[in-house]
């Protein structure tokens, strides 16, 4: 027994089992102990080491740093896992049409239920041509058509699988039509695929006007919000080095002039706090609007990043070489 194996007896038996569920809809081929105890080990060795940079620059304690670290290396793990799993439902979804449409023809040419289904499973289908010669194994070796076909709901997360698999099963004991279901439900895949392409260009305004306003607009507006606070200090430090003292304490000063209580490395550090939350938020409701579901929008996360914290500290950049010149203020 490998310390993988072993460390995944300490995770409760719900845990465990719900972990190999999802392993299984993916297109993960490790096996699911395994990859549970490297999960965990290696985000606990992760923590530790980040852990101690973290607080060796002063940003956080040890123990902070180490639970913040630990979060997110098993966030990131969970989320590589539900990639894979929507992945592999997307595209099977794709090409379910293709393949049902196949199945009709092979049962109009004469084959009986079970060799239609087989026929159809061509390498290019990937995950589906697997579920597909595992049906075919099932059936030769005895086993139930039907129950062979409501197992591929166990192994591939898909709505519309599930759906047609459903039908399948009922038109098989009903003893209906067939060819003429798998065709009907091929040509509403199709157009149903169609909707959603269309609904995706439709909506792409509210993504572009997103993007413009997390990733452009709110970093340069920032820029802006950070110069001015400078501006503001070093002017007052200036003219209230002015100003005689004894005017000043007197009260006969024609401008009164007060400390600024914002310190410009409180507005940076707001500044970047405020575009992190902000991508974060924009990513999921990126992809809640492109495909119905927030998670889909995680890919455009690093890019909103990226993008708004650059430009961020290009405008600060070019505010303090450029305008602070230009208005004789060094900051």
């Amino acid at each position: 027994m490998d310390i993988y194996t072993f460390l995944t007896r300490f995770f409760p038996r719900r845990i465990k089992k719900d972990f190999n569920q999802l392993i299984m809809y993916s297109t993960i081929k490790i096996d699911p102990n395994k990859l549970l105890g490297f999960i965990l080990l290696f985000g606990m060795a992760f923590s530790l080491y980040s852990g101690y940079i973290i607080s060796l620059f002063n940003i956080l304690p040890f123990i902070l740093g180490f639970i913040a670290s630990f979060a997110v290396i098993e966030a990131a793990f969970y989320l590589w896992i539900l990639f894979s799993v929507d992945s592999k439902a997307r595209f099977v979804e794709t090409i379910l049409p293709d393949a049902l449409q196949l199945m009709s023809s092979n049962i109009r040419a004469g084959l009986t239920t079970d060799k239609a289904l087989l026929l159809a499973a061509r390498p290019e289908f990937g995950p589906l041509a697997d579920e597909i010669k595992r049906i075919g194994r099932e059936t030769m070796t005895g086993g139930s058509l039907t129950e062979a076909l409501l197992k591929t709901n166990q192994r591939i997360k898909s709505e519309a699988l599930s759906k047609t698999m459903d039908l399948i099963v009922n038109s098989i004991r009903s003893g209906g039509k067939l060819a003429d279901l798998l065709d009907q439900t091929a040509s509403d895949l199709r157009n149903q695929q169609m909707i959603q392409k269309e609904i995706s260009a439709s909506v792409l305004m509210y993504v572009i006007f997103i993007f413009i306003a997390i990733g452009l607009a709110a970093p340069l507006l920032f820029a802006m919000s950070s110069f001015l606070v400078k501006v503001l200090i070093s002017m007052s430090t200036k003219i209230g080095g002015e100003i005689p003292s004894e005017i000043a304490m007197g009260g006969s000063a024609p401008i009164s002039m007060t400390n600024i209580q914002i310190r410009p490395e409180f507005l940076q550090e707001f500044a970047i706090a405020s575009l992190l939350v902000s991508s974060i938020f924009g990513s999921l409701i990126i992809g809640l609007v492109l495909k119905g579901d927030g998670k889909e929008g995680i890919k455009f996360l690093p890019f909103l990043v990226v993008i708004s914290l650059g430009l961020f500290f290009l405008g600060c950049y070019i505010m303090n070489t450029f305008f602070g010149q230009m208005i004789g203020i060094r900051i």
